[in-house]
């Protein structure tokens, strides 16, 4: 017996037969699904999702809310683990579900809320918020959202009163009062953040981030001695976030100590080696003392990260110009004042590195039309505030992380967080599957096969009563499947096959059928023989009935299709591109689909075959006949998906692969994470 951890090998009246190994729990047998416990299966897809298994649990979501529609919870849970996937627009079609089964549980709309805030609906975020509130007043995390909301939407006096209420029954809480600061910095009221901030750091002397936003908020009133003193404090806590040690550097600097200061850009740089303002501010330093060499690295690293800082280049320029490097220094200002128009010193600049290279005439230009912009220097205030060129204070460090900021799987389904001991899964289809990159392609064809791998996580109905009926008839050596998954073969099943052409190709010579045709087709498709398999399905077809006619046809179509990819493969290509053949793959399922009209697997390849031809919209258009025959056709959403971001309908195109993970194409999660 062959060897197979996704085959299990038995045999029928001395043939081969094949079948896939079945799941503990079928999600096909109609029986089996009618017994099932929608709670039982509810707690593992719980489960599941608490231990990141995201793709697995939506299909007991799915199973649940064919079962029991009417059910909010099924919902909640499967916009959960859409929100883990990345899959907003999901999300929130399963949001608003849930919440139109059940418009009085707060999780919902607290859930939705999340939604619209990574959607920029922060109007929408508040109000669901709020609707929160009104069924759950007293929760603490539903009221620091809404308030970060509010902030967001520059409504500070409200966000202020949603803390201020917290404080109320929570005087101590050094993280309201740091969040209360927050918010003040935001308004600009930065002597109130200043007071929040000391409130946090005495309640919480031994965290960071309190003497960091209290280090800032000095710095920003020009308090540099409380500042250093502050900012030390974090730093001696253990701080790791590099805007620490460049703002003391900046205080350093200040106080013309540039050995303290150049120590603290080393430390920075080395925390954060892909921050543009760490090499920014140590160039301005380096410049100070005259290491231009030096400086003119940091500033075009700097630049590199982040070359949409056009204000770094006046830096730069300047260095340059102590280089002698005139060219440079012009383009780098061409290059601002295309930014920013009204900046008179890169006028003055670019005039002064003309002089330098002999083009007088270019000089004058550059000075003449500063001095018409200096005439109307007020004006021209009022129009574009300046760029800010200097040594820049970084931000504090950012607030500590917790659940309110990222979403919250647990806190939405009302039980314990993880803890980061938690097991992890390592496999494909576990966790943030939209993190990992997948090629931009088709699913390929579906073809009939003895050999399938396991699909069981795909909702598509792999199922045709033609293909049915002949696998009861039992006149072939196993049961035929559709799949789009097919299995490489050992060498032992390779052998196998050889044999029973030759057994096969006796009869034949005896007695032949169409039936011992197609079965001899099928076994030289499987030992890749494409150009047999197509002659004796010819062969078949002119012999077959009406019932065994439209798989004929399909088989050809796709064998044909094979081929031509083998050619392609292997350099033919002239072969494999002309229009002749496809027309003839065409052909073959029009007539399965003359024969069986709701065949939606031949729609479905003749859409592929189009989507090959670059015939968007008629490809789109077959997708569309295929999921109308079968609403759970995974893979015909997943392909029209990706034809409609071809052809730059992005809406219509997520949406369907929002759907086509729903029903277990877990790929289109990284498509959706990429597209959106």
């Amino acid at each position: 017996m062959v060897k197979n951890k996704i085959l299990h090998i038995k045999f029928r009246k001395g043939w081969l037969v094949l079948s896939l190994l079945l799941s503990v729990f079928s999600f096909r047998c109609s029986d089996c699904r009618a017994q099932m416990n929608t709670d039982r299966i509810t707690a593992i897809g719980r489960n599941a999702l608490y231990f990141e298994d995201y793709v697995l649990s939506i299909q007991y979501f799915n199973q649940v809310i064919r079962l029991k529609p009417y059910l909010s919870e099924p919902y909640l849970y499967r916009a959960i683990a859409k929100i883990q996937l990345e899959d907003f627009q999901g999300a929130l079609r399963d949001c608003n579900a849930a919440i139109e089964r059940n418009p009085f549980a707060p999780s919902e709309y607290y859930t939705r809320a999340y939604v619209y805030r990574r959607l920029n609906q922060p109007e929408l975020a508040e109000q669901d918020y709020t609707e929160a509130l009104r069924f759950s007043p007293e929760n603490r995390t539903y009221i620091l959202l809404r308030a970060d909301a509010r902030a967001e939407l520059k409504r500070y006096d409200e966000a202020l009163t949603d803390l201020d209420m917290l404080l109320s029954r929570e005087p101590q809480s050094s993280s309201v009062w740091g969040e209360r600061g927050h918010i003040c910095i935001l308004s600009r009221d930065t002597l109130a953040a200043l007071d929040a901030f000391e409130k946090a750091a005495q309640y919480d002397k031994y965290n960071p981030a309190t003497w960091s936003a209290l280090g800032v908020t000095n710095l920003m009133l020009d308090r540099e001695d409380e500042a250093y003193v502050q900012l030390t404090k974090a730093i001696s806590l253990g701080s790791k976030w590099a805007g620490d040690y460049l703002n003391r550097a900046l205080i350093h600097y200040h106080r013309h100590n540039y050995r303290g200061a150049l120590a603290d850009y080393e430390k920075a740089v080395t925390i954060a080696p892909n921050d543009a303002q760490c090499y920014y501010n140590r160039g301005i330093m380096r410049q100070e003392v005259g290491d231009y060499n030096r400086a003119l690295e940091d500033l075009n690293h700097a630049i590199r990260l982040e070359p949409e800082k056009t204000e770094m280049r006046y830096q730069l320029a300047l260095v340059q110009m102590q280089l002698r490097q005139w060219n440079e220094v012009v383009s780098n200002m061409d290059t601002m004042i295309a930014r920013y128009p009204y900046f008179l010193p890169a006028y003055y600049l670019a005039a002064q590195a003309k002089t330098s290279l002999g083009d007088t005439k270019g000089a004058y230009r550059y000075r003449h039309k500063a001095k018409e912009l200096e005439d109307r220097k007020e004006e021209i205030m009022a129009q574009q505030a300046q760029p800010d060129t200097d040594m820049q204070i970084a931000e504090a460090q950012p607030r500590k992380k917790d659940n309110r900021k990222e979403f919250s799987a647990s806190a939405a389904q009302n039980q314990p967080e993880p803890t980061p001991e938690e097991e992890k899964y390592n496999s494909e289809v576990r966790g943030a599957v939209q993190k990992r990159y997948q090629d931009v392609v088709n699913e390929p064809n579906i073809v009939l096969s003895y050999y399938t791998q396991d699909q069981r996580l795909r909702r598509t109905n792999y199922y045709h009563a033609l293909v049915d009926q002949l696998n009861r008839s039992e006149v072939l050596p196993a049961a035929l499947r559709f799949t789009s998954q097919e299995v490489a073969l050992t060498a032992e099943m390779v052998d196998f096959h050889f044999t029973e052409i030759a057994r096969l190709s006796r009869q034949i010579d005896l007695m032949p059928t169409a039936e011992l045709y197609f079965a001899r087709a099928i076994e030289f498709a499987i030992v890749q023989d494409y150009n047999g398999a197509i002659d004796d399905c010819t062969r078949a077809a002119n012999m077959a009935g009406k019932d065994l006619e439209p798989i004929i046809y399909f088989c050809r179509a796709n064998w044909r299709y094979r081929w031509l990819e083998y050619q392609q493969s292997t350099g033919n290509r002239e072969s494999a591109t002309k229009p002749m053949d496809f027309d003839i793959m065409l052909r073959d399922y029009d007539q399965v689909l003359k024969l069986q009209p709701d065949f939606a697997f031949a729609l479905y390849n003749k859409a592929n075959i189009l989507c090959a031809q670059r015939e968007w919209k008629d490809a789109i258009a077959y997708y569309t006949r295929a999921i109308a025959c079968d609403g759970d056709f995974a893979e015909a959403y997943f392909n029209r998906g990706l034809t409609y971001i071809y052809i730059g309908e992005n809406e219509k195109g997520l949406d369907d692969l929002s759907k086509a993970g729903e029903l277990g194409v877990y790929q289109s999660y990284n498509m959706i994470s990429r597209f959106k």
